[in-house]
């Protein structure tokens, strides 16, 4: 397993303006940025990005425009993906950014993931969607409630499960 980030695009002036942001940055700085490299080696892919006006973070999505290379040699069909997502308030699009994300996914040729309501921690409306968990943080980097780290678990959990069952077929067909 390996944790990554992308990389910040803003400038530090703005991170160090925004109490919580720099926090943020300071807190993750040991974590390692994700490279193409990453995407290539693994088998599964889990894909988290705060919302932003509906899309995945810039961040994220400029990340995401790098593995160009490994979608024309055909090195990400076949990988399992799964993403969620967190907004500031409710409504804040969080379908619609999982549902972009999803829209690279198909055009790699991967595997979607999604948590669906295939787990009864699915049915509280605080945990998302079908397509993906997320979470309500009403400006508060710290409010995450035990029901979406619950839905996280489970998502990533189903995910982990499809791809070592995608794995053990792909072996023994070859």
């Amino acid at each position: 397993m390996r944790l990554r980030r992308a990389a910040e695009l803003a400038p530090a002036a703005a991170v160090e303006s925004n109490p919580d942001w720099a926090r943020h940055a300071s807190a993750t700085v040991e974590v390692p940025e994700a490279s193409v490299a990453d995407v290539e080696w693994a088998d599964l892919i889990l894909f988290g990005t705060p919302t932003r006006f509906g899309l995945p973070a810039a961040q994220l999505k400029q990340f995401i425009d790098t593995t160009g290379g490994l979608w024309a040699e055909g090195k990400l069909v076949n990988k399992v993906v799964s993403s969620f997502t967190s907004t500031s308030a409710c409504h804040g699009g969080q379908e619609s950014t999982l549902l972009a994300l999803n829209n690279t996914f198909y055009h790699w040729g991967s595997i979607i993931v999604p948590p669906g309501f295939a787990d009864p921690v699915q049915l509280d409306p605080a945990n998302g969607n079908p397509y993906g968990a997320s979470s309500i943080s009403d400006n508060n980097p710290d409010n995450v409630a035990e029901a979406n780290l619950a839905a996280v678990e489970f998502q990533a959990r189903r995910a982990v499960e499809t791809a070592a069952a995608l794995l053990r077929g792909l072996t023994t067909t070859a």
